[in-house]
């Protein structure tokens, strides 16, 4: 009889247990999981600049010989990027970024994103790229200015005023991202720099089970995204090729194709 009382409590006993943790594992479980493993609690989808809505610089020309026969259409459109990227690529004047994140817990809020200057220096003026006709950049949501001491995200309903008002007031001061796990968020930044050239990436400050923690976000290559400001003059000028490529163009057909309120006193 003793056994079989206690064979009976024990099977209680387990089912009881087994229901606790089912409810646990339900809740708070795979968080848990995921913190030991070292999951970051945010989940980096995609990362994208777009170099088809801007005017483009480098900080060396290219000179070398195989190089040129690829920018000039001899290879793939893929080729021609990762030898542009080479020569740091960058964006005139503002980056277009697109960043896709993904909650990787059953609850998070992302409290702020900071531009942060890695690398200031003069701008480039080893190539100029111009478009003939500039594509359309996405609706921004968010904008930052890197010549600023302090960058900050703002959106387009911040007025000059409340700039005045209170410089120090950024987007994620007066709204967060509020996630849940495998929810995405897609974030349309415009980082501009006009007064030098500028390497960054983007600082993210997530909050998960009253824990701040903070991740870095990169360019799609792995380095940091980049934007120049415009030189007074470049050492190569090239628009689009009809035959694709590049094809190089003079310093006066090349600064007739930039915008007028791109242009320089030396263009």
């Amino acid at each position: 009889m003793r056994t079989w009382l206690a064979g009976i409590l024990g099977a209680v006993l387990v089912a009881a247990i087994g229901v606790v943790f089912t409810e646990w594992f339900s809740t708070s479980g795979p968080d848990t999981v995921d913190r030991i493993s070292g999951q970051p609690p945010l989940t980096i989808g995609h990362v994208a600049v777009d170099h088809t809505t801007r005017h483009t610089t480098l900080r060396r020309p290219v000179t070398d010989p195989g190089e040129r026969a690829i920018l000039l259409g001899a290879g793939s459109g893929s080729s021609r990027d990762a030898i542009m990227a080479g020569h740091d690529w960058a964006p005139l004047g503002t980056a277009d970024v697109t960043v896709v994140l993904a909650g990787n817990r059953s609850s998070l809020r992302i409290v702020d994103i900071i531009p942060r200057v890695l690398a200031r220096k003069p701008v480039s003026d080893g190539a100029l790229f111009v478009y003939a006709a500039e594509g359309v950049a996405e609706t921004v949501e968010l904008s930052a200015d890197l010549d600023q001491p302090a960058p900050r995200f703002t959106t387009a309903r911040d007025t000059a005023e409340d700039t005045a008002r209170d410089p120090d007031t950024s987007y994620f001061r007066k709204k967060q991202i509020d996630l849940k796990r495998g929810e995405p968020v897609t974030l349309v930044m415009a980082i501009t720099g006009s007064a030098a050239y500028y390497e960054f990436d983007l600082q993210v400050t997530v909050l998960a089970e009253d824990r701040t923690e903070q991740i870095t976000i990169k360019g799609p290559d792995g380095r940091p995204f980049r934007v120049s400001g415009i030189a007074d003059r470049y050492r190569a000028y090239y628009g689009r090729s009809a035959l694709g490529g590049w094809q190089p163009l003079s310093r006066a057909a090349a600064c007739a194709k930039v915008e007028k309120n791109q242009k320089s006193e030396g263009c």
